[in-house]
């Protein structure tokens, strides 16, 4: 794409994420950064109409962004003379996780209350059924990225699921659940 007002980054690695008062920022490092300086570091701020999506193109909210995580990003070349230089960003893309960060999309069709714990299947596929228990710091969100409570999941709810890389040898597996967002 010949664009003279776009700068882009491929497999830029996340190394901060910080929202506030003065807006939203993501610090994002790179190899092949035009226009990052000699550190090759970028600060890609953050404004209502930036597109961020997950690996499936599917638009996610900034605060699902974490330090690791592998990005393609498209930006103004219209960049200050900070250090690091600081540009709008115009669209972030996951395209890889640390390793331990495991994500599960799913129904949930059943919720365990009393063992806070909750079972979701993937695409209706009986081998995909996956147990979660929910840690005591696990952040719950609802569609609109809000926060919400553990009783607020139901089965038929749609979830991403950020989890642990390990599971159990049961049937179902289960792990631990860091994080639970419902999707539309």
């Amino acid at each position: 794409m010949d664009n003279t007002f776009l700068t882009q980054i491929t497999n830029g690695r996340v190394e901060a994420v910080e929202t506030g008062r003065n807006g939203s920022f993501v610090l994002v490092s790179s190899r092949d950064c035009p226009n990052c300086g000699r550190d090759q570091t970028i600060r890609l701020n953050v404004v209502s109409n930036t597109v961020i999506m997950d690996e499936n193109s599917s638009r996610i909210p900034l605060t699902e962004l974490r330090v690791g995580m592998t990005v393609n990003a498209a930006f103004s070349n219209a960049t200050t003379r900070s250090i690091p230089p600081q540009a709008a960003a115009y669209v972030i893309q996951v395209v890889g996780r640390p390793r331990g960060d495991n994500v599960t999309v799913g129904r949930i069709v059943d919720v365990d209350r009393q063992n806070r714990s909750f079972t979701t299947v993937s695409d209706g596929n009986i081998s995909s059924i996956m147990r979660f228990n929910v840690a005591d710091n696990a952040q719950i969100f609802n569609a609109m990225g809000r926060p919400m409570n553990f009783a607020g999941l139901v089965p038929g709810l749609r979830v991403r699921v950020r989890h642990a890389a390990f599971m159990t040898m049961s049937i179902p597996p289960q792990t631990t659940a860091f994080e639970v967002r419902v999707v539309r």
